[in-house]
């Protein structure tokens, strides 16, 4: 596919990909991961995107003066989650867009993202969330859905403005207290308890009741979205709580 025409008006110009294939039983997407680019520039990130040997892409690219760029169509399948997996389904690809956002990340810098970048993605994401009638928690961190492996878009990307925005779900996180917390190396049914809340939100997580290296990866891709203030893996007050609240909004959002 040499070109195409874009999927909506907040995109600036077309730069064809040919890393993608044909979505699962040819079904519509139902999630948006958000990704950081991790490299030094857009235009070397948009190079390796489009690049058949890199065997990765994106729908969108989201540049740091708010330009976006698509690679492409929707109706098609993306390469950008890689291994991950999100309320048991290991095809994340299959049913979601994906959107890389130019920062060089935590491995360059990581700086800030600026005002105009998140203003276009949220502008972006508004109009994908419209038309393809993407529920609010299907709007995802690409940590989220493999936590082992990413930490993108990471701690900084403000995702309490894209909620109050209507893109994704937010809430404010429960204060930071002293108290008990869960860590590594502890085990037992309160361990299994928060695996099995983790599990429920959508997390891909083994209800071992052993809070080993995979329980802590979750819990540290939770905080960099849910509670970024303090991203440490420990399942302190704070976070449990913050699950929890989640928990009862999504099932409010359902109801």
């Amino acid at each position: 596919m040499s070109s195409f025409l874009p999927d909506t008006n907040v995109v600036s110009k077309v730069v064809s990909s040919p890393n993608h294939d044909a979505r699962r039983d040819g079904a519509a997407a139902d999630m948006i991961i958000l990704h950081y680019t991790g490299m030094t520039s857009g235009p070397d990130a948009v190079a390796r995107l489009c690049e058949p040997a890199s065997k990765v892409s994106s729908h969108y690219v989201v540049f740091e003066d708010g330009t976006v760029v698509q690679l492409v169509p929707e109706a098609r399948r993306a390469w950008h989650a890689g291994v991950s997996a999100w309320k048991g389904d290991t095809d994340v690809n299959a049913r979601s867009i994906g959107v890389e956002i130019v920062n060089p990340g935590h491995d360059l810098g990581y700086p800030d993202y600026p005002q105009r970048q998140i203003d276009a993605t949220i502008a972006l994401c508004r109009d994908v969330i419209r038309r393809l009638q993407i529920p609010p928690e299907h709007v995802l961190a690409h940590s989220d859905v493999a936590p082992a492996r990413k930490n993108d878009p990471g701690e900084k990307f403000p995702w309490r403005t894209l909620g109050e925005h209507g893109v994704g779900i937010w809430i404010a996180p429960h204060p930071i207290t002293a108290g008990p917390a869960l860590k590594a190396g502890d085990k037992g049914d309160a361990v299994a308890k928060l695996q099995t809340a983790f599990a429920a939100y959508g997390y891909g997580i083994g209800l071992t009741g052993r809070y080993d290296r995979a329980t802590q990866q979750v819990v540290t891709a939770f905080q960099r979205h849910f509670r970024p203030t303090r991203v440490d893996g420990i399942a302190d007050v704070s976070t449990i709580e913050t699950l929890h609240s989640l928990l009862a909004k999504t099932r409010n959002l359902g109801s």
